[in-house]
């Protein structure tokens, strides 16, 4: 039986498959605008399954992609701290626990 995958994996993965007696893992190396594609779905994937199971162990996954985000893209760490740290001055943080449910606005009025 041949189990399809088609999907980014940790690094290790294909050669732990390939040490399973009877198991032999097919792969290939991506190009770098596939890869960058492929870590937007693999952080999707991570976020659900943290969202779904509330577990620290989803929530490791989803930093490593995070990271090789980070890694892939040439974003520089402290830029992107330094971007949180403002947007947290101007607009704050989620440590308050603030839902937002209504805004009323003045009607405009309709030009003629």
């Amino acid at each position: 039986m041949v189990y399809k995958y088609y999907k980014l994996v940790r690094d290790k993965i294909v050669n732990n498959i390939n040490s399973q007696k009877g198991k032999k893992a097919t792969w290939r190396t991506m190009e770098e605008d596939e890869y960058l594609k492929e870590l937007n779905k693999k952080l999707i994937e991570e976020a659900k399954e943290f969202i779904e199971e509330n577990d620290p162990e989803e929530l490791a996954d989803l930093m490593e992609v995070l990271e090789a985000i980070i890694k892939a893209r040439n974003i520089k760490l402290d830029e992107v701290r330094k971007i949180k740290e403002q947007k947290k001055e101007k607009k704050g943080a989620f440590q308050d626990r603030i839902f937002l449910e209504t805004v009323e606005e003045p009607e405009k009025e309709q030009e003629k």
